[in-house]
């Protein structure tokens, strides 16, 4: 069983992570706003779908992959910290993009939205660093099951994500207008979402790298 303070720490870098823009929070915000907020959800599920594989695939494999050659932990752990970072810069050079600079897509049918919500996750750079390499790192070796850990854990990811990327689907169309009145926000949401994501990378990185074994 995970602890609070991994499933807290977990909640955080999930965040962090879905405020930064990147290719499903990019699609499903101009989704949103070019064919209303239905479709953003339809398309959502299909981004959850994505996760809930990413999760799966994961979870299954790594626990053994860990066990037998102990040395890819530590690679991974660097490999996320490092892409932590990279995130962070995007998002505080002075030419980072924010979540709600949008392009106009067509309409599509809802087992299309799906379908490529489930591409555009699978597809995403970021999914597959958040299992490979960032969630692993908050499995506890003393805490039971690396593989019940791992799935604890991937659920917390997926219910913050998803509920964040909901509430910003439904106020999609507001929140943009609004950001592109006010320059001055559009900087405060990159920088805030720079520094947390940042100050985790800066964490994972010095914290001395312990590998998971089954349980």
């Amino acid at each position: 069983m995970i602890s609070l303070t991994a499933a807290s720490a977990m909640a955080l870098v999930a965040l962090g992570m879905v405020l930064t823009p990147g290719p499903n929070m990019m699609y499903l915000v101009s989704r949103s706003i070019s064919q209303g907020r239905r479709a953003g959800m339809v398309s959502l599920a299909g981004t959850a779908m994505g996760f809930v594989i990413y999760m799966t695939m994961a979870n299954v494999g790594l626990a053994a992959v860990f066990t037998v050659v102990p040395w890819l932990y530590t690679a991974l752990k660097i490999a996320g910290a490092v892409y932590l970072l990279w995130l962070a810069y995007k998002a505080l050079r002075p030419s980072g993009t924010s979540v709600f600079d949008t392009r106009d897509l067509p309409r599509d049918s809802a087992s299309k939205l799906f379908r490529m919500g489930l591409v555009t996750n699978m597809l995403n750079p970021k999914a597959a660093i958040m299992y490979l390499a960032l969630i692993p790192q908050f499995v506890d070796q003393n805490a039971g099951s690396v593989v019940a850990q791992g799935f604890q854990l991937g659920a917390v990811q997926i219910a913050v994500s998803m509920a964040v990327n909901a509430a910003i689907i439904i106020a999609a169309g507001s929140i943009a207008l609004f950001l592109r009145g006010k320059p001055s926000w559009m900087r405060w949401q990159r920088w805030a979402t720079g520094t947390l994501l940042g100050a985790v990378g800066v964490k994972l990185a010095i914290d001395a790298p312990t590998p998971a074994t089954t349980g």
